[in-house]
């Protein structure tokens, strides 16, 4: 079932990228001479109006082929039949378009993936205090286990996330922690301590602490239609902005290198979210559908953001780069991503053996 959740799920992020290249080269005039989710021999191919569209053999990639998408740019459009329709003789700008479509899909498919989850409804910890620890700032206060915290210096609070990214962002402030301990209302000031952790990154960051945990009370939260659009596009850029933050980090060796993925690490998270939810499945798709959507955007030769890189130096030269150049750097494009897939799927492989990868 992992690899049937893992199919699935690679399926639908590349059915929606190819979906968007389609949409925006029909919607520009290019004729679209073929539509394939996967690659390899056709299973099923029917051709409505100028299009076939086929499932091929494959389920791992996708392909929308374009009338003159393989013509030189030196040659001639008009040798082509109907040129006017043809992906060559496009201006820069409706190429660019067709081009950043796929990513583009990608993006907008993860924001509504999340408002649908928002809709749905998603599990949130209740700001109920399970364990205190000894000596801690909130034992010295007094805090105890069960008090339910109501607000604190007198901003409501419900969930435990809002509690407590209060209490790190206020490290020696006191606090004033509104709480109900059975059927009385009381006050407790506490002073969080500064302490060191760690990022996400594994970097040192100092927060404050008191002392306390939550007692795993949850409720589903469920968000109206405006909200919930809202608050998808806003997770949707704080992803897309994580997920750069994080290449960057590992530019600079602060991440290392054994946490790159490849495929066997895909299908075993999708397993593994498809197994504790429809909800988590579909928040974990959100999550890879702006990654490929991002990744896809970089400038590598090969992927579509050199794509796009070719045509903004087309645009700023007015004539494009000679095939031979194209060539060239497409070759190298290939073998960075070639290399980088050995180099994830030698992380997944040690991590199935249980074996931690070199350091990096």
């Amino acid at each position: 079932m992992t690899a049937v959740y893992a199919i699935l799920l690679i399926g639908i992020l590349i059915f929606v990228h190819e979906l968007g290249h389609f949409i925006l080269a029909k919607l520009v005039g290019i004729k679209v001479l073929k539509f394939s989710l996967g690659l390899g021999p056709a299973l099923i191919s029917r051709k409505y109006g100028e299009t076939i569209y086929q499932i091929s053999a494959l389920p791992v990639g996708g392909f929308v082929k374009m009338h003159g998408e393989d013509q030189e740019p030196e040659q001639e459009s008009g040798e082509l039949e109907e040129p006017e329709r043809a992906f060559v003789s496009q201006s820069v700008f409706k190429r660019f378009l067709v081009v950043s479509a796929g990513s583009v899909f990608n993006l907008l498919f993860a924001a509504f993936v999340f408002c649908t989850v928002l809709m749905i409804g998603i599990p949130k910890m209740m700001a109920v205090i399970g364990n205190v620890l000894p000596d801690s700032p909130a034992r010295l206060a007094d805090l105890r286990k069960g008090d339910i915290v109501k607000a604190i210096n007198g901003e409501s609070i419900k969930h435990w996330d809002k509690l407590t990214g209060i209490i790190h962002d206020s490290a020696d402030k006191p606090l004033a922690i509104s709480i109900r301990r059975g059927t009385e209302d009381m006050v407790i000031h506490v002073t969080p301590q500064k302490k060191v952790t760690k990022d996400i990154f594994g970097q040192d960051m100092e927060v404050g602490l008191i002392g306390i945990s939550p007692n795993g009370d949850s409720e589903i939260e469920r968000y109206g239609p405006f909200d919930a659009i809202y608050l998808g596009f806003a997770r949707t850029w704080d992803v897309i902005a994580l997920t750069l933050v994080s290449v960057v980090k590992l530019i600079q060796r602060v991440v290392p290198a054994d946490t790159i993925g490849g495929p066997i690490m895909i299908f075993q998270l999708a397993g593994k979210q498809a197994t504790s939810g429809f909800i988590s499945f579909l928040t974990f798709m959100a999550v890879i559908s702006i990654n490929l959507g991002v990744f896809n955007l970089f400038p590598i030769p090969i992927l579509d953001g050199g794509h796009i890189l070719y045509l903004a130096i087309e645009g700023i030269r007015k004539k494009p780069l000679s095939a031979q150049v194209m060539a060239i750097t497409q070759k190298m494009g290939l073998a960075f991503l070639l290399l980088l897939m050995v180099f994830a799927v030698y992380n997944d492989v040690l991590r199935l053996l249980g074996k931690s990868p070199m350091p990096y």
